[in-house]
């Protein structure tokens, strides 16, 4: 029997150093220990509250930032509608700027052409003129050789310049 149970005196001394040691823990180290477990649970809240302000201010920041997207977005449609009209007036004020210098060529052209009409319809009658006179001369020499032939003819036309057209 001696070998199941352990010897008493060596039980008793360890129960005794147990309870001294548990004592001497009990009054020095436990609280020790456990003002270090509490601070460091302390410590987890606060790093826990801490992330959730973060998480929070994160989640506010991003809040933020899609209305700044949103308001840049709605910006630059504003800026893009502004300038297609900028670009639409600059092409209608171009387009118009065109219509009036093609109008003024085209007035000019036409001047210039009426011009040279006018010109060509009296170098015609200069010509024709001349051709007139050439001819009259021709059938007046011909025809007027004698002084009371020619003299007869001039009293005519006098009296046909003089009288009044009774047409």
């Amino acid at each position: 029997m001696s070998l199941l149970l352990p010897d008493s005196g060596l039980l008793f001394w360890m129960f005794l150093s147990f309870g001294i040691v548990f004592v001497i823990l009990a009054k020095y180290g436990f609280p020790v220990i456990i003002k270090m477990v509490e601070g460091r649970k302390t410590y987890i809240d606060q790093s826990l509250e801490v992330a959730r302000e973060a998480n929070a201010q994160l989640s506010k920041l991003k809040q933020e930032g899609d209305a700044l997207v949103a308001a840049a977005n709605k910006e630059q449609g504003r800026i893009l509608r502004e300038a297609m009209e900028e670009r639409d007036k600059i092409v209608h004020e171009a387009r118009k700027q065109a219509e009036i210098a093609a109008q003024k060529e085209l007035d000019a052209v036409k001047q210039q052409i009426q011009m040279e009409k006018d010109e060509a319809i009296r170098d015609i009658r200069r010509q024709v003129a001349v051709l007139s006179v050439d001819i009259a001369e021709k059938v007046l020499r011909k025809s007027l050789e004698d002084k009371d032939a020619q003299m007869g003819m001039i009293d005519r036309m006098l009296d046909e310049v003089l009288t009044p057209n009774k047409n």
